[in-house]
């Protein structure tokens, strides 16, 4: 007979998750609303034709078994939250006999920032992130994938010619769609795992995302389900094209300082601490590349300094979704200079290459690995 326990710990994870995020989520109402909702019972179930469902006579929101154990954590809350607006609609709203998406639900999903479509058969978060965009992608998109592509050539004078290229092509188009003021569709997703505390290279990390790759990223509150307890993620939110760049370009260079690090720490035992000094010069090494390379100076300044641009489509987008942040500077500076140094050398190498849809098949688990 097979031993269950495993997977059993890992549900009961998960559903206790689930009702952290249940409560988490509540901040968004306002006070009248948020205690008019109660706790409702989480199960898990073999749904083959639904992503999660409400019960009102059970008081029970229940999530596929498939979702929660084979898709990306902010897959699960965008259906969780779906969930959280038919039991507001029914149970603070008044929605009565309303049809299952009616008005009321949609006021709502209005008001939880829910998605109102996160049922039945549409793909979930992490499935229309990893999806391959060549059939919807736009001409420039697929110039881009091609210059990455081109970026991974052994003659290093090529590659860098390829990225430098990818990139100002990237700029331009981006600028484009800011004169233009064209409407857009925009996604938020999370980039890596939520955890208690973040070491200072992801901090840098998400600032080098929202400096070139036309992004804004926001540390939101997620559960950490190993150690059954609220923590943090980096959620990005852009258009799907940059989205799916950005979360590409962390990957690779979180990728890219791993492999160097264990090169570089290989018999020599330094401490963790000695690791993020190497990664922030890694990525201080891969910022100084991108800065020589962008089209975006301050005008009659010699100083190589880049000026953020300003979407405010995106920014009314991200106020939306998060209407009470909070701005916190943070140390990122390294210890020991001489590693940082060393650090910002290979940075200098970094090349971003391969297609940006390199990823599929590879999603982040829910659990960390025993």
């Amino acid at each position: 007979m097979k031993n269950t326990r495993p997977r059993e710990t890992t549900e009961r994870r998960i559903l206790h998750g689930l009702a952290l995020e249940w409560e988490t989520a509540l901040w968004v109402l306002d006070d009248a609303r948020s205690r008019r909702m109660r706790a409702p019972l989480f199960s898990l179930r073999d749904y083959r034709r639904t992503w999660g469902a409400w019960s009102r006579e059970r008081r029970e929101i229940s999530l596929s078994r498939d979702l929660v154990l084979h898709h990306s954590w902010d897959a699960v809350r965008e259906v969780l939250h779906h969930e959280m607006a038919h039991q507001l609609a029914e149970e603070v709203l008044g929605a009565g006999r309303e049809v299952p998406h009616g008005p009321v639900f949609r006021e709502a999903c209005r008001l939880l920032r829910a998605n109102p479509k996160a049922s039945g058969s549409y793909a979930p978060l992490d499935e229309r992130k990893d999806r391959d965009p060549c059939a919807a992608e736009d001409r420039t998109a697929r110039r881009v994938r091609k210059l990455l592509a081109l970026a991974q050539s052994p003659n290093r004078h090529e590659a860098e010619i390829s990225m430098a290229k990818a990139h100002e092509l990237i700029e331009r188009h981006n600028l484009q769609v800011l004169d233009q003021d064209r409407s857009r569709d925009f996604a938020s997703v999370f980039l890596g795992r939520p955890a208690l505390r973040h070491p200072r290279e992801e901090y840098a990390l998400a600032d080098l995302l929202q400096e070139f790759y036309f992004v804004q990223g926001i540390w939101v509150p997620a559960c950490v389900l190993d150690k059954g307890k609220m923590g943090r993620v980096l959620e990005i939110s852009g258009t799907w094209q940059n989205v799916r760049l950005a979360s590409y370009v962390y990957d690779f260079v979180c990728r890219f300082i791993e492999a160097r690090w264990g090169a570089y720490n290989e018999g020599k035992g330094r401490r963790r601490r000695r690791k993020s000094d190497y990664a922030v010069g890694v990525i201080e090494g891969f910022r100084s590349k991108l800065v020589s390379g962008s089209a975006r100076k301050k005008p009659g300044s010699r100083a190589k300094e880049v000026i953020r641009l300003r979407d405010p489509l995106l920014e009314k987008y991200v106020a939306r979704r998060y209407p009470r942040t909070v701005n916190v500077k943070r140390n990122i500076s390294g210890g020991d200079e001489k590693v940082v140094s060393d650090g910002r050398e290979a940075g200098r190498r970094l090349v971003i290459h391969k297609g940006i849809s390199e990823r599929r098949g590879s999603r982040t688990r829910l659990l960390p690995d025993r």
